[in-house]
Order: structure tokens, then sequence, then C-alpha cells
């Protein structure tokens, strides 16, 4: 099934336009990159987490604290905030809603919580924007909170 936007040109011109529709597979893609990333948490390893991030000094972090500018920061940020298993806790992810508004461009809404047994559980809600980058999909902009 072809999916179709409409759209409103100046003069009341209406054309169609097709919307972007991006495969199953980019979808499980993301999907599965998620659940790594909550195994990888959920072993301790705050380094192979942050594989589902994008490795530039142009990844975006917002959080409670403010914005975070790059990759090492916000490693070194994570690392700071969740420094022993305690604080890190059990990750869970609930995807809430998963948008592609452009080619090669995701958008993912969603929930997580800490079960934090020692300390008192922690969770908020996330939007994750994704691009398609070399054939990989990673995270540019993360806002957690």
């Amino acid at each position: 099934m072809k999916i179709i936007r409409y759209v409103f040109l100046m003069g009341g011109l209406l054309m169609l336009v097709p919307a972007f529709a991006q495969t199953a597979a980019d979808r499980r893609n993301i999907l599965d990159i998620l659940k790594r990333q909550t195994e990888d948490w959920n072993a301790g390893k705050v380094d192979r987490f942050m594989n589902g991030y994008w490795q530039s000094d142009s990844l975006t972090f917002v959080g409670k604290v403010g914005i975070t500018y790059g990759y090492n920061a916000t490693l070194a940020n994570y690392k700071k905030r969740y420094p022993d298993r305690a604080s890190m806790g059990t990750l869970k992810f609930d995807i809430l809603q998963m948008d592609f508004p452009a080619p090669n461009v995701a958008y993912v809404i969603g929930r997580w919580h800490l079960t934090r047994p020692k300390i008192g559980d922690a969770g908020g809600h996330f939007t994750l924007l994704w691009r398609k980058i070399k054939n990989r999909w990673v995270i540019v902009s993360d806002h957690s909170s």
C-alpha cells in the first residue's frame, strides 16, 4: 500500500506527494540497536551501550542538567551519573512511537525505566532522532527526562 501525503501549495493547488516510508528492515534495525543497548546497559557496559550513538562532536544529548554536545562528553556524563551497577540498575525501554519523517531519518518516542532496588527506581521519557549514516542507523540527538 502506498502512503500519500497531501500538500497544499499557494493558490489552492493540491499536490499528491508520496510520504517517506522506510522498510520493515529499517524499523527492525533500530529496534535491534535499542535491544542491544538495553543488554549492554544491563551488563554494566556503558562503552558498548554508546555504540548506538553517532560518534561525532555534533551528537546532542538533552537531559535534566542541560545540553551536552559530542560523543565523548555524553559518554563521560553517563559514566559520571551512573558510576556503578547499583546506580545503573536494570534498564527497560518501551517504544511508544516510531516515525520516518524523511529519507534516512527516524524519530522515536519512548519510556525508559531503571529498576534499582538499593537506591530507588528512576524513569522518564525520551525522544531520539536517528540518521542513517554510511548505511548505519545512529542516534544523532537524544532528549531524555
